[in-house]
């Protein structure tokens, strides 16, 4: 049960107003609204050291109402706080009819209203709206799953994270890079094509065409994006020469350079480049922040792996130039190998992504003879259906016959949309 109330009001489009007025345009909100009145204050700042501006209070018996400006550049942050039985909106109501009546140019940026004095605990955020509501079926197995995750990792488990599908078109990033840089994910493995798309979105966003209506496309409408030079990928058209043009005239000359990673190859031009997003959205530039090592098993079916052995087939580039899925597996195996923690495994999709970085378990203790811990935690999520033939569809208990995971061993499985599940699951972790 709340006992009061909190309301913000943030601000623009105000450029000059007036402390002092401000202040009695707040006194006369309080005294209409009934709350007792017991002081007023307010503070001018000259520029010196702050913005020119003010802060301003008037203090309550039910608490306070406060306004914040920086006068010149038209900002101006407003809270009022009452308990009892004084509701701050008579309040912030009276603030702004004032407001807009001597600034009809001002902008309500943001109105929000927190509930304060509470009786009993609460839990918000994406955290307790998903303890809350996803309680069975996938909605369940997602919080389940979520809550072992975090159980996980706060008992010092580290995260390798596989994302296959189209992932980065998704803009995964949004979501993904924020727990990078949290330090919960220590290694990505990503098909070629996730690799890619991430650069060609930070480089081509405003190009990208959006189709809502893709399930009706006819063969013809198909065929008219091709050649008006798009890429589709279910809703979304990637274009062909902002995006995957512009990214090979940059990756050429970086890729003759000698031998490399794919994922290191196109890391070096990253800082050559002009986004047209938030680098902060970008999970490839996190992970370069962070230095969390990334795995590209079967780059060679990506664009740019075609673009490149196109050019070996050339004779513009030494084929040699790229390293192979064999150096990543060996590259892999010695990171795994010295990891003093416990590695999870959540797979998104399935195919290569997932796959390759499994298999670097059994390869260790049945070809190497390593005494090498499995895999500590186990989740999958994709929309193919639990069955037997199809590795995407195969359920975790599976891979206890391979030799990838133990029996006991956390393990979830999430029959959903991954564009869905994958952000929940990311901001459960974060919340």
């Amino acid at each position: 049960m709340a006992n009061g109330a909190h309301i913000i009001l943030d601000c623009t489009g105000i450029v000059g107003v007036e402390g002092s007025w401000m202040l009695s345009l707040m006194e006369q909100a309080v005294d209409l609204s009934g709350a007792r009145r017991v002081h007023s204050h307010i503070e001018n700042f000259d520029g010196s050291v702050s913005p020119i501006g003010f802060a301003a209070v008037v203090l309550l018996d039910e608490s306070h109402v406060s306004a914040h400006s920086y006068s010149e550049l038209g900002m101006l942050a407003i809270d009022a706080f009452s308990c009892g039985k004084t509701d701050p909106a008579r309040i912030i109501q009276v603030i702004e009819e004032g407001l807009k009546g001597k600034y009809p140019e001002i902008e309500i940026n943001q109105r929000m209203r927190v509930e304060r004095f509470l009786t009993e605990p609460v839990s918000d955020g994406i955290r307790g709206f998903v303890n809350r509501h996803f309680r069975h079926f996938n909605a369940g197995a997602l919080r389940h799953c979520a809550q072992s995750l975090q159980k996980f990792l706060d008992d010092d488990g580290r995260l390798m994270v596989t994302l296959a599908g189209a992932m980065s078109t998704a803009e995964i990033g949004r979501s993904l890079a924020p727990v990078i840089r949290a330090g919960k994910v220590h290694a990505i493995t990503c098909t070629g094509a996730n690799l890619e798309e991430e650069v060609f979105n930070l480089v081509a966003h405003s190009s990208y065409r959006k189709i809502p209506d893709w399930r009706n496309l006819s063969q013809e409408d198909e065929a008219m994006l091709h050649e008006a030079g798009y890429n589709r990928v279910t809703d979304t058209c990637i274009p062909e020469e902002q995006a995957i043009r512009h990214i090979e005239d940059k990756i050429l000359n970086q890729w003759k350079k000698g031998p490399a990673f794919p994922h290191e190859h196109v890391m070096a031009i990253l800082d050559g480049l002009e986004f047209e997003i938030p680098p902060t959205d970008s999970w490839l530039i996190a992970a370069k922040e962070t230095g969390i090592p990334i795995y590209v098993p079967g780059w060679e079916d990506s664009t740019l792996g075609n673009i490149f052995a196109a050019h070996c087939i050339s004779g513009n580039i030494d084929r040699s130039n790229v390293k192979t899925g064999i150096d990543y597996m060996i590259h892999l195996a010695e990171f795994y190998q010295k990891s003093n923690q416990p590695f999870g495994f959540l797979q998104i999709g399935g195919g290569i992504a997932g796959d390759f970085p499994i298999c670097v378990v059994p390869m260790l203790r049945q070809d190497l003879n390593q005494n090498t811990p499995m895999w500590g935690w186990f989740a999958q999520i994709s929309e193919s259906t639990t069955s037997y033939g199809g590795y995407s569809g195969a359920p975790p208990s599976e891979k206890i016959t391979w030799g990838k995971l133990a029996p006991g061993t956390p393990m979830h499985i999430i029959e959903s949309d991954a564009t869905i599940v994958a952000p929940i699951l990311f901001g459960f972790i974060t919340d």
